[in-house]
């Protein structure tokens, strides 16, 4: 989906000043709220949006350890291991990947012990094979899309 300097604009208040009305979004972009909405449901409609809600903290719940945990998976259970790890809550992300491993999660604990439990449970899982860990020791670039939104409002010939 192509997304001009208007969309580029827009995408830059959501995420700069995500609770503030359509309404006073579209008088700071200076279109009509009719012309925002339709622009806005778009977005959404198209995937670039893809959620409203809050941005939550593991660590401020309680989750302050954050592990990158590969898993390796015997063939032909991908799906099944895949769907295994949605019963864990302590998983927060998991992808399909190539390389040395057949799935990464990133896996929040309590603490190093608890971490430990979290990934005893994986290996307990039908169809992993081995698990290889890796913990964060501290963030450096949090998650963060606005770089690219400018990147893209460039790319389209707007002022990024």
């Amino acid at each position: 989906m192509a997304v001009d300097a208007l969309d580029t604009r827009i995408l830059r208040l959501l995420i700069e000043q995500p609770r503030t009305s359509v309404r006073e979004y579209a008088r700071i972009l200076g279109v009509a709220r009719g012309t925002l909405q339709a622009r806005l449901d778009r977005l959404e409609r198209d995937g670039v949006i893809t959620g409203t809600g809050p941005v939550l903290s593991p660590a401020a719940l309680g989750h302050p350890v954050l592990a990158f945990v590969h898993l390796e998976v015997t063939q032909g259970h991908l799906d099944d291991v895949g769907d295994a790890l949605a019963a864990v809550p302590e998983i927060i992300e998991a992808f399909s990947t190539t390389g040395g491993g057949d799935l990464l999660t990133r896996v929040v604990a309590r603490d190093n012990g608890h971490l430990e439990d979290v990934i005893q449970r994986l290996i307990q899982l039908p169809g992993v094979v081995r698990t290889r860990t890796e913990v964060a020791l501290r963030e450096r670039v949090a998650h963060r899309v606005l770089p690219l939104v400018e990147a893209v409002g460039r790319a389209a010939g707007g002022p990024g």
